[in-house]
């Protein structure tokens, strides 16, 4: 999909539809599981085209960007206006092989992660959620602003992987 910064943002932000951001991201480890709990590793592996991500590289990037999340939160709230490094995704799930990686794995690294980030901005003060990145891409980013993108990119994923989900069931 070719888009622009800002209609990334703009999709990203639009699948929050006044979502609360920080409870989306504590959810979605639970609804993930959910998600594939019933799906064989052949499920898990199948991709519905050649140029989509099958649910477990899904789960691979998820990982991925949380680690990713991971960095850029404590660099932002260690030194407000450091740059953010921008990635890209397709270079990492195959220089990463996220089609050979565990989906399981990749779920409980996730979590894992995720629980940390989590508890990190339950306890900052609210003057740090100010505090802010210049990320390479689209500019300046503050914890808010950077939190509200992860809730988004979950909510997307979320949707990509029920209907790969529903159509594994299908067959």
């Amino acid at each position: 999909m070719n888009e622009t910064p800002q209609q990334y943002i703009q999709r990203i932000l639009g699948y929050l539809d006044g979502k609360e951001p920080l409870r989306v991201q504590q959810e979605t480890p639970k609804k993930l599981q959910k998600l594939i709990k019933a799906l064989s590793r052949k499920q898990l592996s199948k991709r519905t085209t050649p140029e989509k991500w099958s649910i477990g590289e899904i789960l691979a990037h998820l990982a991925d960007t949380e680690l990713v999340g991971s960095w850029r939160l404590r660099s932002v709230l260690g030194s407000s206006g450091n740059p953010i490094q921008a990635y890209d995704q397709d270079v990492w799930a195959e220089t990463f092989a996220y089609s050979r990686c565990d989906p399981k794995v990749s779920l409980e690294t996730f979590r894992v992660l995720r629980e940390n980030n989590v508890a990190l901005l339950k306890a900052i003060p609210k003057d740090l959620w100010e505090n802010y990145g210049m990320h390479q891409e689209r500019g300046k980013e503050t914890i808010t602003q950077i939190v509200r993108m992860f809730a988004g990119h979950d909510l997307n994923h979320l949707q990509q992987i029920e209907a790969i989900a529903k159509g594994s069931r299908a067959v």
